[in-house]
């Protein structure tokens, strides 16, 4: 259900400019089915922003002071009560034939305390912006017609620390089953391994939403990834009364089993078939792994037998350019990244992630810990724990559940070691395959510590983690959060002007160890299962150790684009068995000729030898989890770094002082997409010099086209300081015509009274007087006018107007024109597009002559709307600044196969194009 929704921008207390949601008399909570304003399926949202999901309207927001400095500073919150309240509409058809079938929606997630509506009857409020949801909708369908669903959504208050986006942000589904069907989310895969032969315990939830009792059987059926069966198991005489739902559970064997693993992520599917009177009712498939984990005490984790050290990252689930609204095969590319660096492991931090991210790990082969948004044991926070649960426990790359993160005020009390324990357990009645984690930056030794399955270590600068195994010697233990650098991408001497941090990996402060003290801390520890960086990506907000006018962290081994910084080699080289060799810093120093550079070297070689100019400056041996450094006076020219292996050169890599940038060059991360209207390409925009050599300082603007059946979705350039738009979209303002007066008139063919010039001042209110028989057979016509302002550049602009009807019959006037002639009810609502020599700037004039709408009943109102006024500014085209040489563009496509050609451009620069192809297949 992505595609075809309208948006518009509400308000987050004014209800007039909030559609007028929640001020009719029975509002949506009193009275079944009287969703008004915008949640009322008789709104016309035509003149709203035609949008498809996911979207994040936060990302299309300005950057401004007043903003939340941890959630980026976009111009979106408490002190911007305007842009703060977004509401989507979608109307679609539901056939006829679908009646009696079981139907709902389903959202991934929606940022945040959503409220949804379909046909104008209240559905439900979801508080959290991380949780996933469902809704039947059956019995409030229209069958054989149109349908609306509505959706409000409030950033006013936020959820995190962090940037978090604003919108429905994941998917949304439709879902039809038969009444007797597979729950949602409603089956569960374990496996376990003996002899070489996985024994897979499934069990299914069957729900029967029927008014009569059902018989059924039910069939499961292990399939490989060719489609071939491996196991089948059947039950049958099973029965169900209306409204219940039962657990079926069965054991399957297989034999010889192809293993899910980090380097080969082998995955299987089950598919669930209920079936009555030799009728399929129900399919269901899972997508499942077989694999089993360990945890020891002492030794730390293993899958499948096998030891493997975490060596992890945490995330937040933003991308430069496009917020939280990631396409699905941006998390493929995200996934893929932090693999290229030695990555196995991924925290969600801090709340459940979308399941298309879950997706990317099952596929490509990362570990997870899914974690929860908040700690406590009442009802609304163990139902959360348990939605989670019950949407995720298939992910063979799950192997832990968070319970909560840095809950400073209960880490180290009774209380917290109370929530904790409950927690625990309660997660275990759900899934008792997987360990239960929490992380803790606080006191060890009491509270939260004393209890926990994994203990997650937050930062062991201040902590003693020697200790705490002493004291705790049969508890797990890892490192939830380790390194906390900052650093800015490129950049090799402090600014803190420009709030720019030099790339060299050094401890934030005292309370926290550097990269490399972290790393040997944890990997010189067997006990220790391994560790997660803060962080794998930069993200937006969270600033440390700036405010304003930085927007993004300096956390990552990889900036908001997914560009490296350094620091991503020194991990590789110690997380991989690729052989590395990596200089820093760039080598363009130009003024600082005979000055001393600190020159560093990440390598997993037994020694490297820098060369400058061809002259070596010494061979050094390279201590294990170490790096090299070297004091070099600058010259320019060549420098270079050979590593050695057993005495043999096994790498180098060269850095060159370069020229002024000369042209531009870009780069494709896919060549090929699906036509689909999802699939998307990651472009890397970098400038090289005349030599062909790419310019690490390079700061130019650059300029993007494209044509095809592609757009750009969204540019970035990793600079945490950059206030340039990550999306250049067209924009849209809307007009409301209010404060209607009327005159009574004998019939429709009247003058004066629509000129433009009119005094209309001793005029009454429109619709003072109730519109009833009586009133219908008084007065025969009516004539309405009001001003409504337009703005200085309104010529620059298309302006449309969404009449409605507010008469039987009716014409309309714009500034003493008549635009529309005897507009019959029946005939529907026109709209008519403005030129711009029939209006002007500021105060315009509508005038509408009408025979008056009459009350159906005592009880019902009439139309007093008579439509607005929309303008549509076409969007400026994209742009963006290199950064330390780098910028990126996210190109996506828009259903049509054929060519993609994005040109970039540059003054003084040789431009560039590349070509996608957008492939049906």
């Amino acid at each position: 259900m992505d595609h075809d929704w309208r948006f518009a921008l509400g308000h987050a207390y004014d209800a007039s400019n909030d559609f007028y949601n929640g001020t009719g008399g029975f509002s949506y909570f009193a009275k079944t089915g009287y969703g008004d304003g915008a949640a009322s399926p008789e709104f016309d949202d035509r003149g709203w922003r035609k949008i498809d999901l996911p979207h994040d309207w936060a990302v299309e927001q300005p950057f401004s002071p007043k903003g939340t400095l941890s959630h980026g500073s976009k111009a979106i919150g408490r002190n911007f009560p305007e842009a703060s309240v977004g509401w989507y509409r979608k109307t679609f058809v539901i056939p006829a034939g679908d009646l009696g079938k079981h139907i709902s929606i389903a959202f991934d997630g929606v940022f945040r305390n959503s409220i949804v509506w379909i046909n104008g009857h209240y559905l439900g409020t979801e508080l959290s912006g991380y949780n996933s949801f469902e809704y039947d909708i059956s019995e409030y369908l229209n069958y054989g017609g149109n349908n609306v669903i509505a959706v409000r959504a409030d950033v006013t208050m936020e959820e995190g620390w962090f940037y978090e986006g604003a919108g429905i942000y994941r998917h949304v589904w439709l879902n039809k089953t038969d009444q007797l069907h597979i729950a949602s989310n409603g089956t569960f895969v374990t496996t376990q391994l003996k002899n070489n032969t996985a024994n897979v315990t499934v069990t299914a939830t069957v729900i029967n939403n029927d008014k009569k009792e059902r018989s059924f059987s039910i069939t499961q059926t292990i399939v490989d990834t060719d489609g071939k069966s491996l196991a089948t198991s059947k039950l049958s005489g099973l029965t169900l009364k209306p409204f219940a739902s039962q657990d079926v559970k069965s054991i399957l064997s297989v034999n010889n089993p192809k293993l899910w693993s980090l380097e080969s992520p082998y995955l299987h599917r089950l598919v669930t078939t209920v079936e009555e009177n030799r009728s399929i009712a129900d399919s269901y498939t899972t997508t499942f792994g077989i694999r089993t984990i360990r945890f020891d005490a002492n030794e730390g984790f293993f899958l499948n037998g096998k030891h493997v050290k975490i060596k992890g990252t945490n995330n937040h689930q933003d991308h430069a350019g496009v917020g939280t609204a990631m396409p699905d095969a941006l998390q493929d590319f995200r996934i893929r990244t932090l693999k290229s660096m030695g990555c196995n492991a991924y925290r969600c931090s801090h709340n459940p992630p979308t399941p298309e991210l879950l997706d990317a790990c099952d596929r490509l082969g990362m570990l997870i810990i899914d974690e929860n948004r908040l700690m406590g044991v009442a009802s609304t926070e163990l139902n959360d724990v348990k939605r989670m649960i019950l949407r995720d426990r298939n992910h063979p790359s799950i192997i832990s559940w968070s319970i909560g993160n840095e809950e400073w005020a209960i880490e180290g009390t009774v209380t917290g070691a109370r929530i904790a324990a409950t927690m625990q357990a309660f997660a275990k009645s759900i899934d008792s395959t997987r360990y239960i984690t929490a992380a803790i930056s606080g006191g060890i030794g009491s509270g939260i510590s004393t209890v926990i399955d994994v203990l997650g270590y937050n930062y062991v600068a201040t902590k003693n983690t020697d200790v705490q195994h002493q004291k705790y010697p049969d508890q797990f233990s890892w490192g939830t959060e380790e390194g906390s650098t900052v650093t800015s991408r490129g950049i090799y001497e402090d600014d803190m002007n420009r709030h720019q941090l030099a790339a060299y990996d050094r401890k934030q402060n005292d309370f926290f160890y550097s990269l490399e003290q972290g790393w040997k801390h944890y990997a010189s520890r067997p006990y220790l299962a391994g560790m997660f960086i803060w962080a794998g990506f930069d993200y937006r907000g969270e600033p440390t150790p700036f405010g304003w006018p930085s927007i993004e962290s300096y956390h990552g081994m990889l900036d908001a684009c997914g560009f490296p910084k350094d620091d991503y080699y020194y991990l590789k080289s110690w997380w991989t068995n690729q052989t590395v060799v990596h200089l820093l810093p760039h080598w363009n120093w130009q003024g600082k000729e005979g000055q001393e550079i600190r020159v560093c070297a990440y390598s997993n070689c037994d020694e490297v030898e820098l060369f400058l100019n061809k002259k070596s400056l010494g061979k050094k041996k390279m201590e294990l989890n170490g790096h090299l450094e070297w004091p070099v006076k600058y010259e320019p020219g060549t420098l270079e770094a050979i590593g050695y292996k057993n005495g043999v050169k096994a790498g180098d890599d060269v850095v060159k002082t370069t020229l002024a940038p000369a042209g531009i060059k870009l780069q494709a991360n896919r060549n090929a997409i699906k036509a689909d209207s999802k699939d998307i390409a990651v472009i890397t925009v970098l400038a090289n010099d005349k030599n062909n050599l790419r310019m690490p300082t390079a700061e130019n603007e650059i300029g993007f086209s494209i044509e095809g059946p592609g757009k750009i979705i969204g540019v970035g350039n990793g600079d945490p300081t950059s206030l340039e738009a990550d999306q250049y979209l067209e924009k849209i303002d809307l007009i409301q015509i209010g404060n209607l007066k009327e005159k009574f008139v004998d019939n429709l063919n009247v003058r004066a009274e629509v000129a433009s010039d009119y005094d209309d001042s001793s005029w009454q209110n429109a619709f003072k007087d109730t519109r009833d028989d009586e009133f219908g057979q008084k007065v025969k016509a009516v004539v309405y006018r009001a001003g409504f302002t337009m703005p200085a550049d309104f010529a620059s602009a298309v302006t449309t107007f969404f009449s409605k009807g507010i008469g039987k019959v009716q014409s309309i006037y714009i500034n003493g024109k008549e635009i529309g002639h005897e507009i019959k009810a029946e005939s529907g609502n026109p709209e008519f597009k403005l030129e711009a020599s029939l209006l002007h700037p500021g105060i315009n004039i509508i005038a509408i002559v009408a025979t008056p709408l009459l009350k159906a009943n005592i009880w019902a109102s009439v139309n007093t709307d008579p439509g607005l006024i929309q303008l549509v500014y076409s969007a400026a085209s994209y742009k963006r600044k290199l950064f330390s040489g780098y910028a990126q563009v996210i190109v996506q496509s828009t259903g049509g196969p054929g060519k993609i050609t994005l040109e970039a451009t540059s003054p003084g620069l040789k431009a560039s194009a590349i070509e996608i192809t957008a492939a049906d297949k």
